[in-house]
């Protein structure tokens, strides 16, 4: 086991917070660290993983079911493993330019993640933007979709904090 082996588990229902986890995966790559995505409710066993990123979408400020169903999981079954690792969260959901206009240090914070940060130790969790279909099927979505559609996520953004992820993992020169 490798710190550079990394799982990036997420829950996302709409897709959005999937791509993101993809962007994570490619940026971890990109700076040398092996890193594997994928969906946290497939994910049976932290393997040979040295390291987890674990993110999930906001909705009406609680995180995905699968993203807090995955940490639930292995903070039971495999505390010590979990533990032992590197840890970081990631959420997806504000519907509007909060985060990008905010500047630095005013990412909210939302206390259904930080109990999971707490639970599996996390080194930190960020808030990303989200992104909601104008034509977003379902109650609540379809009613929100008529005044908060958009995507604002923003993919550098959520690669450059992949790479400092990366540079957490592999000190030294790169």
């Amino acid at each position: 086991m490798t710190p550079e082996h990394v799982l990036v588990a997420y829950g996302s229902k709409r897709g959005g917070t999937a791509e993101m986890a993809e962007w994570i995966g490619e940026a971890l790559r990109s700076a040398g660290v092996d890193a594997e995505v994928r969906n946290a409710r497939e994910v049976r066993s932290l393997g040979n993983y040295g390291a987890v990123v674990l993110g999930g979408a906001l909705y009406t400020g609680r995180w995905h079911r699968h993203a807090r169903r995955f940490a639930r999981r292995f903070a039971r079954r495999f505390a010590r493993q979990l533990r032992a690792r590197p840890v970081w969260l990631f959420a997806s959901g504000p519907l509007d330019d909060s985060l990008t206009s905010g500047g630095p240090g005013k990412v909210p914070r939302f206390k259904a993640v930080e109990r999971t940060a707490h639970r599996v130790n996390a080194r930190d969790y960020t808030i990303f933007g989200g992104r909601l279909a104008a034509d977003a099927h379902g109650f609540p979505a379809a009613a929100m979709a008529k005044t908060m559609a958009g995507d604002f996520r923003d993919p550098q953004h959520v690669r450059e904090w992949a790479t400092g992820l990366a540079a957490e993992l592999t000190p030294g020169p790169r």
